[in-house]
């Protein structure tokens, strides 16, 4: 049976530069879903063209826009790139110049050339869902997406807010803290009896 063996982790996209190669609606879509959910974050955009609704999304964040044909200069000082241009030959000067200087890079719309997948993100305060399908089938993550967006109640963040005053207050060293959290949040799983 295959089996996603990806690491999840969660980034602050706020101290990471990222740059997107492309300026179509691929790039916008990719440009749309980051700062929906960092909206912190410092992304520079690279192309000859952008669509209008790329300029009007790129002032409502730190988002620079270089109207360019892309050029390796661009990697300078980057941590994560994504290509979406729709030139196969781009995308793969993106990623080999990537892969040469240890940038993490996601060429979109084909897993083998991505270093990561820009899954479903679900977010409720403080909690946030990611969901991957390994690369596999975006639609599915987008459904599972809006499933949990619904299943998980809004007032999960007040939950999460209650839970951390109440672990301040724990006395103990870690693991007793660990065992008294787990104790204590155990009903929020169980499954009621009829």
């Amino acid at each position: 049976m295959e089996r996603n063996n990806l690491y999840p982790i969660f980034l602050k996209a706020k101290h990471l530069n990222i740059l997107i190669v492309g300026g179509g609606y691929v790039a916008e879509e990719k440009l749309t879903f980051l700062l929906k959910s960092s909206p912190d974050a410092s992304v520079t955009m690279v192309s000859p063209l952008f669509r209008e609704d790329t300029l009007a999304l790129s002032k409502k964040g730190d988002v620079t826009l270089i109207q360019d044909d892309y050029k390796k200069r661009y990697l300078k000082g980057k941590h994560i790139v994504i290509a979406t241009t729709n030139v196969p030959e781009v995308n793969m000067k993106v990623y080999k110049q990537c892969r040469k200087r240890s940038i993490l890079v996601n060429v979109a719309d084909n897993p083998p050339y991505c270093d990561f997948y820009m899954g479903g993100i679900v977010t409720k305060g403080n909690v946030k869902l990611g969901i991957s399908t390994n690369g596999k089938s975006p639609t599915t993550a987008k459904r599972l997406r809006q499933f949990f967006e619904d299943v998980i109640p809004d007032n999960v963040d007040d939950l999460v807010k209650n839970l951390n005053t109440y672990r301040k207050t724990i006395k103990g060293d870690f693991e007793h803290k660990v065992e008294t959290l787990n104790e204590f949040t155990k009903g929020l799983i169980e499954k009621q009896k009829p």
